[in-house]
């Protein structure tokens, strides 16, 4: 949904069943029990491949309409949700947007019956945070934000660097981007303020990815992104992060690494 997508569809395709077992059912339920009775229109912020949608949607009245907004219309060609349907089984109706958030209007989300998005937030300015808060707070629709990063990541067994690479993961979150300075692990307690100033209610949850040596593919994956991101915001780590990455690629492949990575969902919703 920002101007700079950085996810692929295998990358989401590799994650999506960690986030599936991470997403708040609880808050799910809730939002649930917020939508009107009748056809509902849920929009999708940064949709993907409709991870969310596939998700969400069988936990959630109908009938469904579903708008997938997105700031790459390559991505939009990889949705997959000819098979998801609501809670009573009906076949959901998708349309696609292909936009960015700079440009998103006050207006956007009139006639919505509620807003979502799925790893977004950490990647949106201040600015486009307040502008989606505008725009849900103008439609009256509540939103649910799932799985914004913390910026707190463990692993075990622990190493030495371990701290040091996450400052740097962070920093790089928070860099500025071709003049966009992104919120990184800041993003969803800025987002919930917004939200609370709006006079809004505001639940949140904790939803961790816990990945071990069944999750060997994405565990790889997310290092290597982890310790890249860490090097890119600072070059001198270059040499310490790839003995790093030799001594836990060796762990992962004795089946002894495990890794937590924290995730936070909010709902907000009208009082």
């Amino acid at each position: 949904m920002s101007s700079v997508s950085t996810a692929t569809p295998s990358w989401l395709a590799l994650r999506s069943a960690a986030d599936d077992a991470a997403r708040s059912t609880e808050l799910a339920a809730v939002l649930a029990r917020l939508l009107p009775s009748g056809p509902v229109v849920l929009h999708d912020l940064g949709a993907g491949t409709g991870g969310m949608t596939r998700w969400l949607a069988p936990r959630l009245p109908g009938p469904q309409e579903w708008v997938l907004r997105d700031g790459d219309a390559g991505i939009l060609e990889h949705l997959d949700l000819d098979a998801v349907v609501d809670d009573a089984g009906r076949p959901i109706r998708i349309v696609t947007s292909v936009e960015v958030l700079e440009a998103l209007d006050a207006r956007a989300f009139a006639g919505a019956s509620a807003v979502t998005a799925s790893a977004l937030l950490d990647v949106v300015t201040r600015d486009e945070a307040a502008r989606i808060v505008r725009a849900c707070v103008a439609a009256g629709a509540p939103a649910f934000f799932s799985l914004s990063v913390m910026g707190v990541v463990v692993l075990d067994p622990p190493d030495d660097i371990d701290a040091t690479l996450g400052d740097a993961f962070n920093a790089h979150q928070r860099r500025d981007a071709d003049g966009r300075r992104l919120l990184g692990p800041d993003a969803a307690p800025v987002l919930a303020r917004l939200f609370a100033d709006a006079g809004w209610r505001i639940r949140t949850s904790s939803t961790p990815w816990h990945l071990g040596p069944a999750d060997a593919p994405l565990v790889a994956a997310w290092l290597d992104g982890w310790v890249d991101a860490a090097v890119e915001q600072h070059p001198e780590l270059a040499d310490d992060a790839a003995a790093y990455l030799a001594r836990r690629s060796a762990q992962l492949d004795e089946g002894t690494l495990r890794v937590t990575v924290s995730h936070q969902d909010v709902l907000a919703w009208p009082r």
